[in-house]
């Protein structure tokens, strides 16, 4: 930024993909200016992304989007399996229902209506500001912001800069990091498909592990369809990206030009490699820009919205004057080793998947039959997602739960049942088990760290005195199985600490308050 230029955005975000749209719907919810860039003038017309899970539900739900997202997508009503050539049932996971974080386990969209969600969300907010057919060619910092310069020579001054700008990132450019790559590399002809007639597919998402050629056969959103086939050796990515082939493997399946409408067909390289840097001074990183995945546990673009929540509650409080700029050198290490749960898991299932050889994968299916298809003795095992060091706490967690998700089960609030998030909002929660109110159970001390930290107390318990009512045992059961009576969860709605005693809270609360790095002129 230059010596007489002042910032005229709060947060420049370069990419207007989901999770570049994401960031500033978060950022504009906290009341903050963005800007986003977007290098090309109209929105990607052709699917992508198609999957996204419960706790990524809940993220939209935490951008007041729930009823939007649940209107242009279809959760999973079966299990999701993988079978052999013989029609052998190798493994069997079950996608339905409603998970932990109060959202379908799994559910199924196309990414351009999931964007247009996103850009009307975000164009409807005074303080976001979409800019397309604009594209930045280089960055530069100073102590107290950073200047994007456009490709017409145009320069923004802004307090931050967010690239979510994709796998080939100039904003990565500009952070210098080195790259993590596990050198894993499979060609994959990704095809999308709208079906004419009115075909039921069970089980509407499964895996065909056959060497001749593995495929996925998975939903594309309501009303689509998508096959994946792996490339074999010999096949080139030209041979095998033509109309002609994509019918040719199109035609197993029953699907022709007089029942299905072919939408897309593109060649992908998965791949697995990660930045080990994601933010320096002003600039940060976030999405494909930051990390790249192969697409077998559906965690790509989820990962990026992860990102997003992580980075969009800290980016506030830096923004806002009441936490140290070194809040943010946080974000790499809890997020990077969160990371690495989604990628090995995709890594893993890759290698299961991608068998050519016949006798090797008749060795595979012969140990996943004898497990009886369940993925807890036939999968691989993989790190459980847990934040890395950063704002969680580093001794009270006698749950052992601390960078973990707090579940999102209903309690009754104004004599009305709600998820947990609806009930208490924005920001960091303190819950406590009792059926007296919050205020009742909290001392004087415990209920300023409250206050100077930014988070809100509620009691959780069957009782109506209670803030909320734990009105089908739900939460009792979860604080009972865990052996607490508090937990302390953070905007991200990820757990800091757990206490067993309430005269700990006060504690707590403390280490969450210099956690923040909270700038010596609050509280």
């Amino acid at each position: 930024m230059g010596p007489n230029q002042e910032p005229t955005h709060d947060v420049v975000i370069v990419g207007a993909g989901p999770v570049g749209l994401a960031a500033a719907r978060m950022l504009g919810r906290y009341g903050h200016n963005v800007l986003v860039i977007e290098r090309w003038t109209q929105p990607y017309p052709l699917p992508r992304a198609v999957h996204f899970d419960d706790e990524i539900g809940r993220v939209f739900q935490s951008m007041g989007l729930a009823d939007a997202v649940r209107a242009i997508s279809e959760p999973v009503p079966d299990c999701y399996e993988w079978r052999n050539r013989a029609d052998d049932v190798l493994v069997s996971i079950d996608w339905s229902g409603i998970g932990p974080n109060g959202w379908p386990v799994a559910n199924f969209f196309s990414q351009p209506e999931l964007e247009e969600v996103l850009a009307n969300a975000v164009k409807s907010m005074d303080n976001i500001t979409l800019r397309r057919g604009a594209e930045v060619v280089a960055i530069t910092e100073d102590g107290s912001g950073a200047t994007v310069t456009l490709h017409d020579g145009e320069t923004i001054a802004t307090r931050f800069v967010l690239g979510c700008d994709g796998a080939n990132s100039t904003v990565r450019e500009h952070l210098d990091t080195e790259v993590i790559d596990l050198g894993f590399f499979f060609d994959w002809l990704i095809v999308d498909t709208v079906p004419l007639d009115d075909r039921e597919w069970s089980p509407q998402n499964w895996q065909l592990c056959d060497p001749a050629r593995p495929t996925t056969i998975v939903s594309g959103g309501p009303g689509r369809r998508r096959w994946e086939f792996m490339r074999l050796p010999g096949e080139s990515a030209e041979q095998l990206d033509t109309a002609e082939s994509v019918w040719r493997l199109l035609q197993p399946w029953g699907r022709t030009p007089a029942n299905t409408e072919l939408e897309r067909h593109c060649v992908y390289t998965f791949s697995a490699r990660w930045a080990q840097r994601w933010s320096r001074g002003r600039v940060l990183i976030a999405g494909d820009a930051a990390h790249l995945m192969p697409p077998f546990a559906g965690q790509g673009m989820c990962s990026g919205l992860r990102d997003a929540a992580n980075l969009s509650w800290k980016l506030d409080r830096v923004l806002r004057g009441v936490s140290e700029l070194s809040l943010l050198d946080t974000y790499t290490d809890e997020r990077k080793t969160h990371l690495q749960h989604a990628i090995s898991m995709s890594v893993e299932l890759g290698k299961v998947i991608c068998v050519l050889d016949e006798s090797h994968a008749q060795e595979r299916d012969a140990r996943m039959i004898a497990g009886l298809a369940n993925p807890a003795v036939v999968l691989p095992v993989t790190a459980q997602p847990i934040l890395g060091p950063g704002v969680i706490v580093e001794t009270l967690d006698p749950a052992g739960l601390r960078g973990t998700l707090l579940p999102q089960l209903a309690i009754e609030h104004d004599c009305l049942p709600q998820l947990l998030d609806d009930a208490t909002g924005f920001g960091a929660v303190l819950l406590i088990h009792g059926d007296a109110s919050a205020h009742d159970l909290l001392g004087a001390e415990s209920t300023r760290q409250l206050a100077d930290s930014e988070t809100r107390a509620f009691s959780i318990g069957a009782s109506g005195t209670a803030d909320l009512r734990d009105f089908d045992g739900g939460w009792a059961r979860w604080f009972s199985d865990h052996h607490i009576r508090a937990v302390l969860a953070r905007p991200d709605h990820y757990i800091f600490a757990t206490v067993t005693d309430l005269d700990e809270i006060a504690q707590m609360v403390s280490h969450y308050r210099t956690s923040l790095r909270v700038t010596a002129h609050v509280g």
